[in-house]
This record gives structure tokens, C-alpha cells and sequence, in this order.
């Protein structure tokens, strides 16, 4: 026995030091080749102080909040020379926040190639749309954008209605009570309409507060955060052995279970829907009209060879849209709240557009409705500004670049922080304050395209924006007719914190009181 036990040990240490020489030698195969872009972009103002292969990642906070606030002020520190040299591991990234410098890469259609800090996201959402790149990305993008087309949109306002209502219903019970937080109510709805929209299922998620994939969703976020900053994390192995990557595996199960079991119901309702159509009048057939959601025009999509998707490619679409369509659109909605509320004098005007438009009526809200609610968009467009849902997009060179004069080595990695791009006093003169008439159509002429870019821009651009936009108008325009909004909560302590989403980890406090009509 105790033969076997000093074999068994033996073994594992001979394992062990096989790993560690592995992970040695992988490391010093990423210092090698990284030495030579560092000695190519030496001039480039760099963070500091960083150390052999850990780079940057000793000085970075552990907690999203802190790192947020860590990356704004290193970005402000250096705005003047409008880029910045940041090394995370042995890698190095260039973090971009001034229209011109950003310009270069989002306008460019060569660099469209994800950041390697994407890779964390694939285990998730696969090589979908967010992900992908080369043939792949082009494919896909080409395939996937007829089904954001207006006519499509209309048909997903009356699902946007329906579960504003809901929420409505779930607000009432805080009228005239003490402050709540209601960052859950706004993600639970949003989710509500991303099920119903991408995927054709009603979860009522708005009537189960314990969603188990919601929890799922923000906790993933979290690890995948801490993982991308964290490059003794980066390896696959060591990563699948620790408590951090047995907990991502839990939840990347759910995530995936979810998906999995919604398409599954949804191929078979298809099959059914196909036979009762075989077996109905043809005036039958004419008679309902059927709603179609994003899955049903991926189970239908074919590629440029003609050639439907597999189920995988499916999947990884589907959960593409149902991470990026339900809570970047929840983060604009929760700051809107949270901005209105701040500011009565811009919550009045909003009233006030709302009663011109709709008056004493309690219809549902439609096309011709939204196009008139001109205000409410430049409030949208402001909080996108000053809070933009994803405060960092990510770009790897695939070929040399010039920036501001400087060379910047193929293979390297570029981060837009869109955070303080949307703060140059430049363009937007007392950038920190909240004012919705820096959208007016005159005040607009003549800003730069890329001094703004809450959705990315250029030819990877945001497929869904207008879907985001419409859903975001909807439910704040439904809010808005019915309470009105008011906080005790400042800015200091909302606690913002920059994982892949931009988010309150202290929650939106707010208090709601009966809507006042215009006269008074």
C-alpha cells in the first residue's frame, strides 16, 4: 500500500512538473515574441510601473468597479498625447479614446478581427457574430441582416408593448412607497422580450424574480472580466482547475441548457405548424398571421453555397443575441432611469413631448408614435454618451498601423474606450453633464462620425442598434406615461463598474410617484 501511494505521488509530481515546464515554456514563447513589438512601440507612452511577463496585471484592482475607475483615469491622465501603452501579461494593448485615433481602426474594413480578450467569450457564445472573423464574420453578417429589416421591427414592437405593460404592472406596487432598486424589474422585462423576439418562447421571466439564467448571465459576465485580466487564469488547464473555471463550467451549463431545450421546443413547433398548414384551407392559412422570431430565420437561413446552418452555428447565434440583446439593453435603460430622475427639468420635457403625442390615450405605442418622440431620443442618445453599455471594444491588427505617428506592430491588440472618447470637453463641453440638446439636429452638423460611438461604428457596427433603440424608447416611453421618477442616489454612489457591460453594482434607487398631467 504504501508503495502504491509513493508511485501515485510520483506520478502526480512527474504530471505537475510536466504542466509547469509546459506553461514555462508557452510563456517564454510569449515573451519572445512579444519583445519585438515592445521594442517597436518603446515611445509610446506605457502605465507603470509593469514587471517581467505579469505585465500591467499586478497594479490592476481586483473588482470591476475599481478597474473601470483605473483605466478612466489612466486615459485622462494621457489624453493629451490620445493614446496610451498598457501591457497585460506579456501582452501588450493600446487603449484609443480621441475621434481621430479611434478612427483608423473602426472605419478601417481590415481591422475587424476581435481582440484576443474575446477568446474567453467563445466557450460561451461560440465564434457567433460577436466573435467571429474573416469569411466566417462576413458570412454570417450578410446572412443575419435581413432579419433586423423595419418590417420585421414592427412586428417585434407589439412584444416590446406587451411586456412594458407587465412591468408597469410590477412598478405600481412601489407608487408612493419608500426608494427601491430597480435594476431587476428592467433586466427581467428585457429578457422577457429578447426570449419572445430571438427565440419565439415566452419565459415570463417578469413573474419568476429567481430567473436562473439571468443569474447565470452576470455571473458569467463577472468571471469572464476577471479572467481577462488575469493571465495566470489564460491557460485552459490550469483554468478548468481552479474554483473560478469549475464555477464558469456550472454556469456555462445553464446558459447553454436553456438555449438548448428553447430550440428544441422550437424545431418541433415548426414541425407541427407544418403539418397543421398541410392539413389547413388555403383561406386558413391566409387568415393567421404568424409572428416569426430571430430563430425561425436562422432554422431557415442558408449561406452564399446555399447551405442551412448547422445546429451549433444556431446556437452560438442565438446566444449571441440573447446576451447582447437583453442586458446592454437593460444597462441604457437602468441609467436612463437613473438620469431622469436626477434631473426633473429634463423629465418634464419628456412628459410634456409624451402628453403632445399620445394626450389622454392609452393605446399602445407604434412607429408613427416613436418618430415623433424627437426628445426622447436625444435623451437616449445622451445617456448612451455618458454611460455607453459596452465602455470598451477590443480590435487585434492583422497588418501594421500608423497612430498619431506612431508604429503599432501587427498582431497587437487595440482597446476603444468609448467611455472617455464620449467625455473629450472638445467635442461635448462640459462633457459630465447631462444634456439631451447636444442631439438636436443643429447642434449634430459638423460633429465628427467617430466622436460618438455607442455602438461601435464603421463596418463592424452594431447589427441590432435599431432593434436596441426601439426596444429602449418603448419601455422608457411606457415608464414615463405612467410614473414619475425621482432619486436621492448621486453619481459617487452608484458604484459603475466596466466588466463586459457597463453597470451599477450598487443598484438604481429610485422612488416613484403618480404621473402629473401637463396643465399642472
Amino acid at each position: 500500500m504504501a508503495l502504491d501511494s509513493g508511485m501515485f505521488l510520483s506520478e502526480w509530481a512527474a504530471v505537475a512538473a510536466s504542466v509547469v515546464i509546459l506553461l514555462a515554456a508557452a510563456v517564454s514563447f510569449l515573451v519572445f515574441r512579444n519583445y519585438r513589438k515592445w521594442k517597436e512601440m518603446e515611445d509610446i507612452p506605457e502605465v507603470r510601473p509593469w514587471y517581467p511577463i505579469l505585465g500591467n496585471a499586478l497594479l490592476l484592482d481586483n473588482t470591476a468597479e475599481g478597474f473601470l475607475k483605473q483605466i478612466i483615469q489612466y486615459s485622462e491622465e494621457f489624453r493629451y498625447v490620445q493614446l496610451l501603452k498598457f501591457w497585460i501579461g506579456p501582452l501588450p494593448y493600446i487603449i484609443l479614446y480621441h475621434q481621430d485615433t479611434v478612427e483608423v481602426i473602426l472605419r478601417s474594413s481590415t481591422f475587424i478581427k476581435k481582440s484576443y480578450l474575446y477568446q474567453f467569450l467563445q466557450p460561451w457564445l461560440g465564434t457567433g457574430l460577436l466573435t467571429s472573423s474573416g469569411k466566417k464574420w462576413h458570412s454570417r453578417r450578410k446572412m443575419l441582416t435581413p432579419t433586423f429589416h423595419f418590417t420585421i421591427l414592427v412586428d417585434f414592437l407589439e412584444v416590446m408593448n406587451e411586456h412594458a405593460d407587465i412591468l408597469v404592472q410590477k412598478l405600481e406596487k412601489h407608487l408612493d412607497k419608500d426608494p427601491f432598486d430597480c435594476i431587476s424589474y428592467i433586466v427581467l422585462c428585457t429578457l422577457d422580450i429578447i426570449c419572445e423576439t430571438a427565440m419565439g418562447k415566452n419565459i415570463g421571466a417578469q413573474k419568476d424574480k429567481n430567473a436562473e439564467y439571468i443569474k447565470a448571465v452576470h455571473r458569467m459576465s463577472d468571471l469572464i472580466h476577471h479572467r481577462q485580466k488575469s493571465p495566470w487564469l489564460w491557460p485552459n488547464l490550469l483554468y478548468s482547475m481552479s474554483r473560478e473555471g469549475r464555477e464558469h463550467y456550472r454556469n456555462l451549463k445553464i446558459l447553454h441548457s436553456f438555449t438548448d431545450k428553447v430550440i428544441e421546443e422550437k424545431v418541433c413547433e415548426i414541425k407541427q405548424q407544418e403539418q397543421h398548414q398541410n392539413g389547413a384551407s388555403s383561406n386558413e392559412q391566409r387568415n393567421k398571421k404568424v409572428r416569426k422570431a430571430f430563430l425561425d430565420m436562422l432554422l431557415d437561413a442558408r449561406d452564399e453555397n446555399g447551405k442551412k446552418l448547422g445546429y451549433l452555428d444556431i446556437r452560438e447565434e442565438v446566444d449571441t443575441f440573447m446576451f447582447e440583446g437583453h442586458d446592454t439593453t437593460a444597462a441604457a435603460l437602468n441609467w436612463a432611469i437613473y438620469l431622469l430622475a436626477r434631473h426633473p427639468e429634463i423629465q418634464r420635457k419628456v412628459h410634456s413631448e409624451l402628453d403632445e403625442v399620445f394626450g389622454s390615450s392609452d393605446h399602445h405605442i407604434t412607429m408613427d408614435d416613436l418618430k415623433k418622440l424627437r426628445y426622447l431620443e436625444c435623451v437616449i442618445k445622451e445617456v448612451l454618451r455618458l454611460f455607453p453599455s459596452v465602455p470598451l471594444i477590443g480590435r487585434v491588427l492583422n497588418e501594421d498601423c500608423y497612430i498619431r505617428g506612431f508604429k503599432i506592430p501587427k498582431g497587437t491588440d487595440v482597446l476603444i474606450l468609448t467611455y472617455t472618447l464620449h467625455r473629450d470637453p472638445n467635442n461635448f463641453p462640459e462633457p459630465e453633464e447631462f444634456r439631451p440638446e447636444r442631439f438636436f439636429p443643429e447642434n449634430s452638423i459638423g460633429q465628427h462620425p467617430y466622436s460618438y460611438v455607442p455602438f461601435s461604428a464603421g463596418p463592424r457596427n452594431c447589427i441590432g442598434q435599431r432593434f436596441a433603440l426601439l426596444e429602449t424608447k418603448t419601455i422608457l416611453a411606457t415608464i414615463l406615461r405612467h410614473f414619475w421618477i425621482e432619486t436621492k442616489q448621486k453619481r459617487e454612489e452608484l458604484g459603475m463598474a466596466g466588466d463586459l457591460i457597463l453597470r451599477s453594482t450598487k443598484g438604481i434607487w429610485i422612488q416613484l410617484k403618480k404621473r402629473p398631467t401637463l396643465s399642472s
